[in-house]
């Protein structure tokens, strides 16, 4: 009975899941290790696309502060890998500083779940706690990205500024095992690519479920009209905040599973550039669905990586030029250019359809 509901759009869009989600786990075997590792971080970049785009494509907040979120759980793993590497003794970073002794913040993450936990919750509650003093404030549109901004660059100094507990400018670096076993190694390699691949899937899930629901129909209703939405008895402010604070913990999730792929995280990578990257690559993927906003990242960081491997003094400018491309002449990003191009083709076979109908013999004769 279901499947007799099923449209042929809807029948080609399951088509294309099956597809994608076989060519990323059947990944490792066309792919070497290098462009596995490459994949995977790309991965990665699309779980912050995925809840860049909850807040900004299904709520109308543009955030240019995701950046620290990832940096946050990017730092909390890289907590855990750093003590690991250590081996009891304090982390060499600290004895070039002259501390003796094991900050008492760090003690924690010598546990894995902790560092994990930590990863998630700290970035969700750092977003709650920002939309808790905005959004019941009603601080929305331009005044609340350069909020974000702001937080980027406070969060940013306090890294680069306390050497002897973050790692200053340099951050934490010189990660080998993950329990024991060495990263570097084929088979643990396969296996964090796994684990992205299927944390990436159950984010998609978790994200269509949102936005399925009647919160994700809350969430659009405050997107286009949130006095509106106040009028009939939403309090819009309770939906951004809890949005807001689930899509903090994705990009949480996302610096984790960097860090455990790249080997490294700075305050660089969690600054200003890394942020707008983000959202251009939800723009460029398509604003307001999931699927373009994961391709996006996807993609946009295939092509800076093929640019520069083979343009490598002009790779900029290529990359500069792609992004003028498709925001001036595709401002529903490269989904809705797919979505715009399918219905075309569906409305012609309709006419085709009609035209075929109305020069039926039959027809003719009952309207003679």
């Amino acid at each position: 009975m279901q499947l007799r509901t099923l449209t042929p759009q809807r029948i080609y869009i399951l088509i294309g899941y099956a597809v994608a989600a076989t060519a990323l786990f059947c990944a490792p075997l066309y792919l070497n290790d290098f462009r596995l590792n490459l994949l995977a971080k790309f991965l990665a970049f699309a779980i912050v696309a995925l809840g860049l785009d909850l807040i900004w494509g299904y709520t109308g907040i543009l955030s240019l502060g995701h950046g620290v979120f990832f940096g946050l759980g990017a730092y909390a793993m890289a907590m855990y890998l750093k003590l690991e590497a250590s081996g009891g003794r304090l982390p060499d970073f600290m004895e070039w500083s002259g501390l003796a002794s094991l900050p008492l913040f760090w003690k924690p993450f010598e546990s894995f779940g902790f560092a994990v936990a930590a990863g998630l919750l700290i970035p969700a509650l750092l977003a709650l706690f920002l939309g808790y003093f905005t959004f019941r404030n009603r601080i929305k549109g331009v005044y609340f990205t350069i909020l974000t901004q702001a937080l980027v660059i406070i969060t940013t100094t306090l890294f680069i500024g306390q050497q002897a507990l973050t790692g200053g400018t340099n951050g934490l670096t010189g990660f080998s095992t993950l329990f024991g076993t060495p990263l570097a190694g084929e088979g643990m390699k396969h296996t964090l690519y796994y684990v992205t691949a299927v944390l990436l899937i159950a984010a998609f899930v978790l994200c269509r479920f949102i936005v399925k629901s009647r919160f994700g129909k809350v969430l659009r209703a405050v997107r286009d009209g949130e006095n509106r939405a106040r009028f009939i008895g939403y309090n819009p402010a309770v939906y951004q905040m809890v949005v807001f604070s689930i899509s903090g913990a994705l990009a949480g999730l996302a610096g984790m599973l960097f860090v455990l792929h790249v080997g490294i995280i700075s305050p660089s990578m969690m600054g200003i550039v890394p942020s707008i990257e983000m959202v251009l690559w939800v723009a460029i993927g398509g604003r307001g669905t999931l699927v373009g906003a994961a391709l996006g990242a996807i993609l946009m960081n295939a092509a800076k990586s093929v640019f520069s491997e083979n343009y490598p003094d002009a790779w900029l400018f290529f990359l500069g030029l792609l992004f003028v491309i498709v925001v001036v002449f595709l401002p529903k990003g490269l989904v809705g250019l797919f979505s715009r191009i399918t219905f075309r083709k569906r409305e012609e076979s309709e006419e085709h359809e009609a035209a075929a109908a109305i020069s039926h013999p039959a027809v003719r004769a009952g309207n003679g």
